[in-house]
């Protein structure tokens, strides 16, 4: 049976006779349907970077004139255009987490991670497909990417469902966990799609692949099974979510069919304001309000989507809404917000940049030996081969989630983001200075390896960081409200997922790659005072 009859799990007898068992099953499901989630949300940088390759080895290959006056798009005009992929995928991820943080309680658990990773497979097959045709146009690979969003949806609600299964004392680890391994998804996708794309792994069905040069020789590549790769597996995962996952007595979601015409409606709200979100972006704005542009993006995404749950909803729904909406009234909810950007906003951001962002620094010579600029940006010949590198900063951020988690129940949350934050300044004001040095070096591979270390030990500070805020809101808010708030904090940290890919393009293009790091030092050292203040100095507001 789906709904379960009664859900105790802060009551010693009913968790170890039979809650603990319950909770682990649909812990152990949610994950890997988690996993795949982010894959798919986040494989457009990867596809972004597959598509560049591609076209600077055959200008005739996804040779896009999008609003471009129907003219080509040349260098780093081009390599800024493929960012908008996995910024458009990043801005409908995280404005689909604004409904899916408070869809858990209107649709049910097991509901919502079924029909989540269903309606992944769309995204999945439509690439496939549509990467099968080089002259596919750029607009198909947008709504694509915008489709994809649900699997960044998924994390809110999947976060808010496993923090109503696990007593408090256990929030920190199994919160830790599913977001941990969830967040390996990235990590997963980033080192199975260079391997994927190599062979004709379906056969017929999967099309031919693209031949282009590589050194003296030539190479195969089959884009388009970095889509199709997903459909088996996201559909076996969605079966299991079904018949094995549960909806939790408090949660009156109603008979399944009904709990999932919920779903769908408070999904389409998000994809409204979503798009709306992707047409400002792609509105040509122009002069110098183009970091301007990205932040009012966000704001009007986010004010459009909360106005559409809030008012364009069945009046059941809204009832239920206005309840959670409480939270938006306690300010420690704007607090966390603030600090849990810094973390998984990073995490989530710079994941989605780096495969592209390594060849975009390292990939490419713009000064020659003199260190005089060129006129063109020339292809670096002895660039590191980032497909062997680019996985293992997510791998790092996602697996030492679940430490965050365990040393902030054994220390406590405000602690460990203390020390954290403060590292995670220093490790990106080195990558910071890595990135400047390498753009004005006629050999800018010199400079990868510790420019790497210094990414993956941020990469590592932003997952102890997103366990350490996680197991914090539980012990600022009461039961009720940490679950929406867990979903909405992580919704507005999601935008990272937008927001740096959209920042390093501005600067790339403008030839200051370093200023953005600079500015991510700034905005962390604010996160340093803020959480120092409110929790984790002596006579704070909420020691946690």
């Amino acid at each position: 049976m789906s709904r379960l009859e009664r859900w105790d799990p802060e009551n010693t007898g009913f968790w170890e006779s039979e809650g603990k068992s319950i909770a682990n099953r649909n812990l152990w499901i949610s994950i890997p349907n988690l996993l795949c989630a982010f894959s798919v949300w986040l494989y457009w940088g990867m596809l972004a970077k597959f598509i560049q390759r591609l076209h600077f080895a055959n200008p005739d290959l996804f040779n896009f004139t999008f609003m471009n006056g129907g003219a080509s798009y040349e260098g780093d005009a081009y390599r800024a255009l493929m960012f908008t992929l996995p910024a458009v995928a990043g801005l409908s991820g995280a404005t689909l987490r604004l409904p899916h943080s408070f869809m858990i309680a209107i649709s049910g658990g097991r509901n919502v991670k079924f029909m989540t990773t269903l309606l992944l497979l769309l995204p999945a097959l439509g690439a496939g497909i549509a990467l099968q045709d080089p002259t596919t146009p750029f607009y198909v690979l947008l709504i694509l990417a915008a489709l994809s969003g649900v699997g960044g949806g998924a994390f809110a609600s999947s976060m808010s469902n496993i923090s109503f299964f696990f007593p408090k004392k256990m929030q920190g680890l199994s919160l830790g966990l599913n977001a941990g391994l969830g967040n390996l998804g990235v990590s997963v996708m980033q080192f199975l799609l260079p391997w994927i794309i190599t062979f004709a792994a379906f056969g017929s069905l999967g099309g031919d692949g693209y031949t282009i040069p590589s050194g003296d020789s030539t190479v195969t590549i089959w884009i388009q099974n970095a889509g199709l790769v997903w459909v088996p597996i996201l559909g076996t995962f969605a079966v299991l979510a079904f018949l094995f996952m549960n909806n939790l007595p408090q949660h009156d979601c109603g008979p399944t069919p009904v709990a999932i015409g919920k779903y769908l409606w408070l999904t389409l709200l998000g994809y409204i304001g979503a798009t709306i979100g992707v047409l400002l972006l792609l509105a040509p704005w122009g002069g110098s309000v183009v970091l301007l542009k990205i932040f009012v993006v966000l704001i009007v995404s986010v004010v459009v989507t909360m106005a559409l749950l809030r008012y364009v909803t069945p009046k059941p729904i809204q009832d239920n809404l206005k309840n959670q909406f409480e939270i938006f009234g306690n300010k420690h909810t704007w607090i966390m917000t603030w600090l849990y950007t810094m973390t998984f906003g990073s995490f989530i951001g710079f994941a989605n940049a780096f495969p592209k962002l390594i060849d975009d620094i390292f990939g490419v010579i713009r000064v020659a030996s003199d260190g005089s600029p060129l006129m063109n940006a020339m292809v670096n010949p002895h660039a590191p081969i980032s497909s062997q590198y680019i996985w293992i900063g997510a791998g790092v951020g996602a697996l030492i989630r679940p430490v965050g988690g365990w040393l902030s129940d054994k220390f406590g949350g405000a602690r460990v983001t203390h020390w954290d934050t403060i590292i995670m300044i220093g490790a990106t004001a080195g990558a910071g200075y890595y990135v400047s040095i390498a753009a004005a070096s006629p050999t800018p591979e010199i400079y990868f390896m510790p420019f790497l270390l210094l990414f993956i030990l941020l990469f590592a500070t932003t997952g102890i960081g997103n366990g350490s805020t996680f197991r914090m809101i539980p012990f600022i808010f009461s039961k009720d409200q940490a679950g929406p708030v867990l979903g909405f904090t992580s919704a507005i940290a999601a935008y990272g997922a937008f927001l740096i890919p959209k920042i390093f393009a501005t600067q790339i293009k403008a030839g200051t790659p370093h200023y953005a790091m600079y500015g991510f030092v700034a905005y962390y050292i604010t996160c340093l005072a803020v959480n120092w203040w409110f929790y984790a100095r002596k006579n704070a507001e909420i020691p946690c």
